[in-house]
């Protein structure tokens, strides 16, 4: 940053001196950081071409680092003369003559010593306690700025990090006992209460114990990185006795919030994301992301306000707000800092949950501003002398990286056609043929609105559809995916069917119609669709004996894969509003064992006690339901695993999060 710093400092010690080729400015057009204030309305500005030529600052400079850059090679300081002495932007003059030239152009030793901020008209002497304070300035500066770096680094690689290296326990051979009272104890509980999908007062979700110990990781790492490696000197050119090593101190402050908003900014879109690579490497959910995606912009936006808050008092403090206030840097920083906050203020969960289109186009477009306010207030500030930029173009390319995936994803299923099939006033059924997928998949209806580029997530029940027929025509009495058995083992039944619907590839949906487009949906018998897919392919659960799967309405489409997939023993509990959803998806669940539930209550923790505490062996647990009966599920599986040895199980829960 300041090599070498014997050089930086000397040149230091001439920037606030009027040379003969320096002009006067109105301090309200004040627009870069050579300039002296001489009253209060005007400054004095020395361009480049000043510094370049001017035969005393060259000399006094020359001079300067000749007496205090003893030991430094020759090279070193005429690469600093041609680089620096002009200034430091990327196009600006070279003196017009070089560094031991200059040197041999004076006469004699320099008599007088320079006054600090005082008219340089003449070659003089620069005194060591000035020379020291602008070297003790620039080198605790630079000593800052190293761990301001060091420390976004920590940042911004522990929030990638800790994440894959929780996520590979699960490769640890621990006996099963062992991490069913760990998980029921640290992982698997609401941090408080019995809440953890459905919210409190509607306004927020409790994280579990588990999303609560990430998350106190990254409040704590960003508190303690806040706090730590701060370091004052004296005598200070910068900051004099006035502030003293507290207004140092200070300063720092402002730019280590600074530093620490920008290395927040990667970790915010990467966990924000759908195509997150963190989602590849670690058994985690998306809706873990997401609220861990919330947390860090709550962190960012706080720093940022900080940063700013701090440097508004610091400039009123030294009465220059005034001119600060209309420089470039100023404006693109407020405005940054700005749109931050406003997006975190609309992105509380009534909006998300109520406005959710709404939401999301007004959180790309603020987001848009963000970066681009973060990017032009260090540019306008330093331009690239620093760095500071590498952050926000590291969180573009992660955004970039993620919208060019969801866009190759569309690509390469193109536009099709959805057919829709109602199956009674709750519920819709969607066939898409020609595309291939497993988890879930965000499908856009282009021709239902003109904001084309709403989508809408929805679990794949199934993956192959039934050929041949009309839309109309399609039997869903069958399971398309099973067709060598009938839901009452009937083979000659299914051979029937099998002759009559040959298989082909296709993904089918089950909706449940409320509001906006799903209850458009009702009105179309086909229509265009652009799938995006497939996201969050299904945990292999293999390895437990057996599956046991709650279920609540449309969550029986997540189950369904699973359920299919699974080669040990199968139990479904299912509860819905009507029949008709259970009786078009009965012959897709041929072989598991299904216990269901039509217009009344399920009582969930009946059914995990009676099947948890006669099971022998480990089980796995698939909850796909409303907020309510999840959080049933999670806590009644806690309270098992904590007081009975016997319970071995693991839980899963397949849900969308706001």
């Amino acid at each position: 940053m300041y090599k070498p710093l014997c050089a930086y400092a000397c040149r230091d010690v001439l920037s606030t001196s009027k040379l003969e080729c320096s002009e006067e400015t109105d301090m309200t057009h004040m627009h870069g950081a050579m300039l002296k204030k001489r009253a209060t309305h005007t400054a004095i500005e020395t361009s480049p071409d000043c510094y370049a030529s001017d035969n005393n600052v060259l000399r006094t400079l020359a001079y300067c680092m000749s007496a205090y850059c003893q030991g430094v090679a020759i090279w070193d300081l005429e690469k600093y003369w041609t680089l620096n002495v002009a200034g430091r932007q990327s196009d600006q003059p070279v003196p017009k003559a070089t560094y031991q030239q200059t040197l041999a152009t004076l006469p004699t030793t320099p008599s007088d010593t320079l006054v600090v901020g005082e008219d340089l008209n003449r070659t003089m002497l620069v005194s060591a306690e000035d020379y020291q304070g602008s070297y003790n300035a620039q080198d605790v500066f630079e000593r800052m700025e190293r761990n301001h770096e060091r420390y976004g680094i920590v940042l911004l690689v522990s929030g990638a990090i800790v994440p894959i290296a929780f996520s590979l326990l699960r490769f640890v051979p621990f006996p099963t006992v062992w991490a069913t009272k760990f998980n029921s104890w640290l992982v698997y509980p609401p941090l408080f209460g019995s809440s953890h999908k459905t919210p409190i007062a509607g306004l927020f979700h409790v994280p579990t114990r588990g999303q609560a110990f990430i998350i106190s990781y990254l409040v704590s790492i960003n508190i303690i990185l806040s706090a730590v490696g701060y370091r004052g000197i004296q005598p200070n050119s910068w900051y004099p006795s006035i502030l003293g090593v507290d207004g140092q101190i200070i300063n720092f402050v402002a730019n280590r919030f600074g530093v620490l908003s920008f290395a927040n900014l990667p970790l915010l879109f990467l966990y924000a994301g759908r195509n997150n690579v963190l989602l590849w490497l670690t058994n985690w959910s998306h809706g873990t992301f997401l609220l861990l995606h919330r947390w860090v912009a709550w962190l960012a936006t706080l720093e940022a306000i900080l940063h700013s808050a701090i440097y508004l008092r610091l400039y009123l403090h030294n009465d220059t707000h005034a001119s600060e206030a209309q420089l470039t840097y100023w404006v693109w920083g407020i405005v940054a800092t700005l749109c931050m906050s406003i997006l975190l203020l609309s992105s509380i969960l009534p909006i998300r949950k109520n406005l959710y289109e709404f939401f999301l186009a007004w959180h790309v477009v603020l987001s848009i501003f963000v970066l681009v306010g973060c990017l032009w207030h260090i540019l306008a500030r330093f331009t690239r002398q620093w760095g500071y930029e590498n952050w926000i173009y590291t969180a573009i390319a992660i955004w970039g990286f993620e919208r060019a995936m969801r866009l190759a994803r569309l690509a390469r299923n193109g536009i099709q056609t959805a057919q829709v099939t109602i199956i009674d006033e709750d519920y819709i059924r969607v066939n898409i043929e020609n595309v291939s997928g497993s988890g879930h998949a965000f499908l856009y209806f282009p021709t239902l609105t003109w904001r084309v580029w709403e989508n809408h997530p929805f679990s794949v029940a199934s993956t192959v559809l039934p050929a041949g027929e009309r839309p109309s025509q399609i039997r869903y009495d069958v399971d398309v995916e099973k067709l060598g058995s009938s839901s009452d083992g009937s083979d000659s039944d299914s051979q029937a069917v099998q002759r009559q619907s040959p298989t082909k590839v296709g993904l089918t949906f089950l909706v449940r119609t409320k509001a906006g487009v799903t209850a458009q949906l009702r009105s179309y018998a086909t229509l265009p669709v652009l799938v995006e897919s497939a996201y969050g392919p299904h945990e292999d659960l293999s390895s437990y004996p057996l599956l046991i799967c709650i279920a609540g309405g449309v969550g029986i489409t997540a189950c369904i894969p699973i359920l299919r997939a699974h080669p040990g023993t199968t139990k479904l509990f299912w509860g819905a509003r009507s029949q008709n959803i259970i009786d078009t998806m009965k012959p897709s669940l041929a072989g598991v064992e299904v216990e269901s539930y039509v217009g009344k209550r399920m009582s969930i923790s009946e059914v995990l006690r009676r099947e948890l505490l006669e099971c022998s062996t480990t089980a796995a647990v698939l909850v796909s339901g409303p907020s309510q009966m999840a959080d049933e599920v999670r806590c009644v599986i806690s309270e098992l695993g904590r007081q009975n040895s016997r319970v071995r199980v693991k839980l899963i829960e397949e849900a969308f999060s706001w």
